[in-house]
């Protein structure tokens, strides 16, 4: 019952309610059969690849570093999340965002889906070794079932990174279009989409975003398997693209992919 009295609350702040319908809609709208997901997730299986080799041949002492500090990462954001005794849902490939972001530098950053922050809190790590003047962007919509579920957005991401971090929580809709204003001079160097799981969502985030992409950015999807979007997508603009698997997800890669 207090889940539902949340929901109900939070779903009447600000631009909440139409932001949630418009998920719940198309997320109805796309309600697919079971073939087509054991399709998708056939095709995913076929294309991935290890990923550690993938990230050794780039960059070995990189990949040493990304493995130790993404276990100091886990093991501080499980002690924090412990203590707070919420489940805020799992993280995108952070080592894999870890890695991109020390091996390529790049100046602004772009995410969508943060939840308890897992993925934020790789990147911002990695932007405060690279020690230059980059920033991380992010788009998200809080959890409604909890009481000030805005509070809980970024849960683990440590204060002292948050200097190079913009974070808004209107849903991508509405925070796409504002960060891309408040986006510093240069365009985006990484895309990481990792927010609302459904085809249109997906395709109107990248429309979106398109524009501002630097030519050469790198684009990550997470949770390819959920629906034939990434898989279409490469196919129909003939794009060279990486699948990797990770905690039982798969992460697709495309745009300027490093060899």
């Amino acid at each position: 019952m207090a889940k539902l009295l949340n929901i109900a609350a939070n779903s009447l702040k600000g631009r909440n309610f139409t932001v949630m319908t418009g998920k719940v809609m198309r997320r109805f709208s796309e309600r697919g059969n079971e073939s087509q997901k054991q399709t998708i997730t056939a095709w995913c299986k076929q294309h991935q690849e290890p990923l550690e080799p993938f990230l050794k041949n780039l960059d070995p002492a990189l990949f040493e570093e990304t493995e130790k500090t993404c276990t100091q990462i886990k093991q501080k954001a499980q002690q924090k999340l412990s203590a707070l005794g919420m489940d805020l849902g799992g993280g995108g490939n952070y080592p894999l965002l870890y890695f991109f972001t020390r091996y390529l530098k790049p100046q602004n950053i772009l995410e969508t889906g943060v939840a308890a922050g897992w993925s934020s809190q790789a990147i911002l790590t990695a932007l405060k070794t690279n020690d230059q003047n980059a920033h991380l962007y992010s788009s998200d919509f809080p959890y409604f079932r909890y009481k000030n579920p805005e509070k809980l957005v970024g849960y683990i991401v440590d204060d002292s990174l948050k200097t190079n971090w913009t974070l808004m929580i209107d849903g991508d809709e509405n925070n796409i279009p504002a960060l891309l204003k408040a986006l510093k001079p240069g365009k985006i160097d990484l895309f990481h989409y990792d927010s609302d799981k459904s085809y249109a969502g997906r395709e109107n985030a990248y429309k979106a975003v398109q524009p501002a992409l630097n030519k050469n950015a790198l684009i990550i999807y997470d949770d390819i398997q959920d629906n034939a979007h990434f898989m279409d997508w490469v196919a129909k603009e003939n794009r060279p693209f990486k699948v990797f698997e990770f905690e039982g997800k798969y992460i697709g890669l495309t745009g300027t992919i490093p060899a």
